[in-house]
């Protein structure tokens, strides 16, 4: 299977594709159209995304951004008082579209910082209840380690059922069975889609799975004394175990080594979770949005040339 280099995401009743310096956003509407916006990524990583790690963590916060602006634009078409911009002046709307990117900044960070509490510092103090049971430090960070994927599982277990999300998931599924139709060599169409995998290893959540099973280990080795410092070099230590991250969902997403295949399983199994099948109308969405920004058949040509040397 070759690497295609697309990726995307599942937004409101729609899904997000990204491929190279462009993205699409295609948004199932109430009227039932295919409505496509098109953007420019103008974000230059520069020499960044040339070191390895460090392009890691660079290329989560600009998904991070690219992702919320998806969002949010899929959003707006379900707005129940949304003002007709034909109704706004020139000057209206650009204040309008200052207010919209300090409301995205915000809420990137505010999401983040309860995303670390949440997940890096409340498990912390919550395995210090084993204190008085543990004595090895060791043992103590592993015990952490399992709090916080244990929490992750049943957060996403608990937004899984509410309405809106399961609809998110299904788009997620559509999105994945999309690229790994492309993938796999088939023609992009329903029929095809439909019958591809809805995991693919190269997803977000896979991701971050994996950086919560990679700091079980690294935080076992961080020995000090002071409560304080531990969480600060835990905290301190998120961007280099998501760079690490980084490294091993690119390289499970351009091989079939056997035993990278085993280690991308972990969180092939929590996609279980996170996605689910779509219907063909919401496949149709996840189609319009590879089209818009990947010439697929070009691809599958190379795939074939490549194949046949």
């Amino acid at each position: 299977m070759k690497f295609s280099g697309i990726g995307g995401q599942a937004v409101m009743e729609g899904v997000m594709m990204r491929n190279k310096d462009k993205y699409a956003v295609a948004v199932r509407l109430p009227n039932k159209e295919i409505h496509i916006d098109i953007k420019e990524d103008k974000l230059d990583l520069g020499v960044w995304k040339k070191i390895p790690v460090v392009r890691g963590v660079v290329s989560f916060f600009a998904s991070l951004i690219v992702g919320m602006k998806a969002l949010m634009y899929s959003a707006s078409f379900f707005e129940e008082e949304e003002e007709e911009k034909a109704d706004l002046t020139e000057e209206e709307m650009a204040a309008k579209a200052r207010k919209e990117k300090a409301e995205m900044g915000t809420t990137l960070v505010v999401s983040f910082v309860i995303a670390l509490g949440l997940f890096m510092v409340f498990p912390y103090y919550l395995s210090k209840a084993f204190a008085y049971y543990i004595s090895s430090y060791s043992v103590m960070a592993f015990v952490e380690g399992m709090i916080r994927v244990t929490l992750f599982l049943c957060y996403i277990a608990f937004i899984s059922r509410m309405e809106d999300i399961k609809r998110v998931f299904m788009y997620h599924g559509a999105e994945h069975k999309c690229i790994n139709c492309i993938e796999h060599g088939l023609e992009l169409n329903v029929e095809n889609v439909r019958k591809s995998d809805r995991q693919h290893k190269r997803c977000g959540t896979s991701f971050i799975f994996i950086v919560f099973l990679i700091s079980v280990f690294v935080f076992m080795f961080i020995h000090v004394d002071s409560h304080v410092l531990q969480l600060l070099l835990r905290l301190l230590l998120v961007p280099v175990i998501a760079g690490v991250s980084y490294e091993f969902i690119q390289l499970a997403g351009r091989t079939e080594n056997p035993v990278v295949n085993i280690l991308s399983k972990p969180g092939m199994w929590v996609q279980n979770m996170t996605t689910r099948e779509p219907d063909d109308d919401m496949i149709e969405v996840g189609i319009a949005s590879v089209e818009a920004v990947f010439d697929w058949k070009k691809f599958q040509e190379e795939m074939k040339e490549d194949d046949n040397k």
